[in-house]
């Protein structure tokens, strides 16, 4: 009897981790994931400890990322290292960097200089200081253009080059700033 009762609370033991772990495990896979900021390539906006979650499932199922969106992704030169960068350029945008200037053309010819002031202060516009301009960048079909917002401090596309769609985890989706450190690290 003393052994049925404790089977039983054993067997009832099991199926409760058998469930949590049938949520919590898609769900991390699939849909949110937690990171750790760890430099300054994105401040002022994001800080260097900040604790995000990111929305995996918006770009693997519903669409694609937008301009201005701030990213999660496999560095593309050593993809065991998570990045965190804005969304500048999209597939088959053709992008060039001038004296602090971005401007994109669409694949149908329209040219426009990008307005960043919705995500960079007039403080970081002003002393956006370019040591090498981008002549002309052409996306390709899956490729995006991304950007940290600490321009003078990021290692991004004007360094290593386009990004590929199948190295975005996913969007920015809250920010926080304690930390954890059982989570995985973002890096500039």
């Amino acid at each position: 009897m003393e052994f049925k009762r404790i089977f039983n609370s054993f067997l009832e033991i099991v199926l409760l981790v058998v469930i949590a772990l049938a949520i919590v495990i898609p769900i991390r896979t699939y849909v949110f994931q937690p990171f750790i900021v760890n430099g300054s390539s994105m401040e002022p906006n994001f800080y260097s400890g900040d604790y995000l979650i990111v929305d995996e499932f918006t770009y693997n199922f519903l669409n694609k990322p937008k301009r201005g969106d701030v990213i999660v992704f496999d560095y593309p030169l050593n993809p065991s290292f998570k990045y965190i960068k804005r969304v500048i350029g999209l597939p088959n945008e053709t992008i060039s960097i001038m004296d602090g200037k971005i401007t994109i053309r669409s694949g149908n010819e329209e040219e426009f200089v990008l307005d960043e002031s919705k995500y960079l202060s007039e403080d970081k516009l002003e002393n956006w200081i370019y040591s090498v301009n981008l002549e002309e960048k052409k996306l390709g079909e899956d490729e995006y253009f991304v950007l940290g917002d600490n321009r003078n401090g990021s290692s991004d596309s004007r360094k290593w080059g386009t990004l590929p769609f199948k190295n975005i985890d996913g969007k920015v989706f809250l920010r926080f700033s304690p930390k954890d450190p059982a989570s995985q690290k973002v890096y500039d």
